[in-house]
C-alpha cells in the first residue's frame, strides 16, 4: 500500500507576541485560520496548534475506536471525543505534558468494562496517539458508555 501524505502549511508575520499568522489545510477545509500569541498563551480570538492537535487526537481516537468496535462485530451508533492537551509554560520553557480523553458512545452488544477496556486499547493504538505519546507525561482516557 502507497503511503498517504497529508499537509498543511503556515505562515507567520512579525515578532513573536504582536505578531501574527494563519494555517491552511492542502484540503481547503482550514483556510487561513488565525493563529497568535494571544491566541495560543491567553484566551484571545484565534486557534493554536495545541487546540489543533487535539483536534486531530479526537478525529484519529474516534475513528480507530469506531474500527476496534465494528472488528467485533459491535459497530458503535455514535462516538463522542473530547481530547484535552495540557501545556505547561515555566521556567524551564513551554511542554505539551498531558492528553485526557472523555469519550462517550452508543454501543449496542458491549457492557461497560469491554467499552472501557477496548477504549484503552484503542488509546495506545490510534495513530495520533502513538506519535504525542513519547513526548508526554501521561495519556488518559475516560470511557463512558451511553444507553
Amino acid at each position: 500500500m502507497a503511503d498517504v501524505l497529508r499537509s498543511a502549511t503556515a505562515k507567520w508575520t512579525g515578532d513573536l507576541k504582536s505578531g501574527g499568522g494563519a494555517v491552511s489545510t492542502e484540503s481547503g477545509f482550514l483556510h487561513d485560520v488565525k493563529v497568535t500569541w494571544s491566541s495560543r498563551f491567553e484566551t484571545n480570538p484565534g486557534s493554536n496548534p495545541e487546540e489543533l492537535l487535539a483536534a486531530a487526537e479526537a478525529a484519529c481516537f474516534s475513528m480507530a475506536l469506531s474500527s476496534n468496535l465494528t472488528k467485533q462485530n459491535t459497530p458503535p451508533q455514535e462516538i463522542n471525543t473530547k481530547a484535552t492537551l495540557t501545556m505547561r509554560r515555566d521556567e524551564s520553557g513551554v511542554k505539551l505534558t498531558q492528553l485526557h480523553l472523555v469519550v462517550e458512545a452508543k454501543v449496542p452488544g458491549v457492557d461497560a468494562a469491554a467499552f472501557k477496556e477496548l477504549a484503552e486499547k484503542t488509546k495506545e493504538t490510534c495513530p495520533v496517539s502513538v506519535l504525542l505519546k513519547p513526548g508526554l507525561e501521561a495519556m488518559t482516557v475516560e470511557a463512558k458508555l451511553l444507553v
